[in-house]
């Protein structure tokens, strides 16, 4: 997932626990069921957070590991161009 989708995400869950809990409260229903709703909605929420979390944390990983790749790759073809141009010195 793409680090603005991935925020946008995170925005969209936020704001529809807000939402919930809004619409909640004004609700006409007991206090005892409402506070039960919302505590099941945050819990709802915090697991999706954690779940996006989880989500960023690997693809994160994803790319370091791409990059480290990508960096030695480079450090390899450095070494062999230092080694080509180096024994164009010495037979030139």
């Amino acid at each position: 997932m793409s680090e603005q989708k991935t925020s946008g995400f995170l925005w969209f869950v936020a704001g529809a626990a807000i939402g919930v809990a809004i619409a909640l409260l004004y609700a006409p229903q007991r206090g005892a069921e409402t506070r039960q709703r919302i505590s099941r909605t945050a819990e709802k929420g915090r697991e999706a957070l954690a779940e996006s979390g989880s989500e960023i944390l690997e693809r994160g990983r994803e790319l370091y590991d791409k990059g480290k790749q990508i960096a030695d790759e480079a450090a390899e073809l450095f070494d062999r161009g230092k080694k080509l141009v180096q024994g164009t010195k010495e037979n030139g």
